[in-house]
């Protein structure tokens, strides 16, 4: 049977501090800190107001971790929010290894990347609303615009690595045609 439990102020703070700003408090069980590890015994709360703007960065965004090894201790994952002011486009860049999941929050925000497979290298955009998802592959050089007048683009982003990883580029290119290779 579920049971539901609002945490007083000092029950979901860890003794250690690890956790300012972040729920790690469930009263059905145990503390077994000293067993796994403070990071990996619970269930992790970010709130909106706790996000970290300490985190990889490009040109014309705003990227904020919300779930990462340094947050909570995740191994695999790395979640957050990215905001595109409006009339701005952020600098070309790709995420490295990480397989990268967008799940489109407010605004109309344009994922640009370029697509080889007619023969010629062709500019791609991909328009999208809010509800929409996108997926870029590892590597894949992509840019984000939000061509609204108004309207700030906000996403939510999921990686598969513990950190963002974020490697800026001067251009767009195919992927597996770097500029100055043959």
């Amino acid at each position: 049977m579920a049971t539901s439990h609002t945490p007083s102020p000092a029950s979901h703070q860890p003794a250690d501090g690890s956790g300012a700003g972040h729920d790690a408090f469930h009263p059905d069980l145990p503390d077994r800190r000293g067993e796994l590890g403070a990071l990996r015994a619970r269930l992790h709360h970010v709130r909106a107001a706790d996000v970290d703007d300490g985190t990889a960065q490009s040109e014309g965004m705003r990227r904020f971790a919300a779930i990462s090894g340094g947050t909570v201790g995740s191994e695999r994952i790395w979640m957050g929010q990215t905001h595109v002011a409006p009339r701005t486009a952020s600098s070309n860049h790709h995420h490295g290894e990480s397989e990268t999941a967008i799940h489109v929050v407010a605004g109309h925000p344009e994922f640009v990347f370029l697509d080889d497979s007619s023969g010629t290298p062709e500019e791609v955009r991909i328009r999208t609303s809010p509800g929409d998802y996108i997926f870029v592959p590892p590597h894949v050089p992509h840019r984000e615009e939000n061509p609204s007048g108004d309207e700030e683009a906000v996403v939510v982003i999921a990686r598969s690595t513990q950190e963002a990883i974020v490697v800026n580029l001067p251009e767009l290119y195919v992927l597996g045609k770097e500029p100055g290779t043959a």
